[in-house]
């Protein structure tokens, strides 16, 4: 397999992608591209149509979206192993990884992912902080129901945990407030030997994007 990701301080999507073959120390290997610089659309299109990234290459199939190269390596490389085993708990998986998928937008604008950044500040306005407390009921929630099972949001690592992992570096970089059991949750993430990999690479990495380093 190979896998097409964006920058990894910047690159929310990518990340998300990246981690389920990484957790699962399935191999890979792993192009990254520049992203808003005057060759990162053409560098892109030599591997997706698309024209976003993280692309997936797996012999002549080419997958793109970061919940669809997810789906597909679970179904093809893990026998379903990306998501729960018990039905429901699958269900609820699904759900949340959706929610996430296509909402919070306030969070993705105002607290955009930089791994790198600490102590940043932004203006608490309505709608993000709706959001914030979502997902952390949403979590609180989950660690509660699932917490006999492991200590991911659904007792083992699951494709919902890569969902919410670029939350989770946004929270941390911003300073954000949540309950003490999604601060235990956090703290797992973050303690997680792929991800701590992952955030010293993005330290390593040269590029700035002007309109993602928000906050004071």
């Amino acid at each position: 397999m190979k896998l097409i990701i964006g920058n990894k301080n910047y690159s929310s999507w990518s990340l998300r992608a990246w981690l389920l073959p990484a957790m699962h120390e399935l191999p890979f290997e792993e192009i990254r591209i520049a992203l808003s610089t005057d060759e990162t659309a053409a560098e892109i299109e030599k591997y997706s149509a698309a024209g976003k990234v993280p692309v997936l290459h797996d012999g002549g199939l080419i997958v793109w979206d970061s919940l669809a190269v997810c789906e597909y390596i679970s179904e093809q490389h893990l026998a379903g192993r990306g998501w729960p085993a018990d039905v429901q708990a699958r269900a609820e998986a699904r759900s949340c990884s959706a929610e996430m998928h296509s909402g919070f937008f306030s969070l993705r604008e105002q607290m955009p992912m930089n791994c790198r950044a600490t102590n940043r500040k932004v203006a608490m306005t309505d709608d993000l902080a709706e959001e914030i407390a979502r997902i952390d009921e949403m979590w609180t929630g989950l660690r509660v129901k699932y917490s006999a099972d492991g200590p991911w949001l659904f007792g083992d690592f699951s494709i919902a945990d890569c969902m919410f992992a670029p939350v989770v570096f946004r929270f941390s970089t911003y300073n954000v407030s949540v309950s003490e059991t999604s601060e235990k949750y956090m703290q797992n993430v973050l303690a997680s030997p792929k991800i701590q990999h992952w955030l010293e690479q993005a330290r390593r990495e040269r590029e700035t994007i002007a309109s993602e380093e928000i906050g004071m």
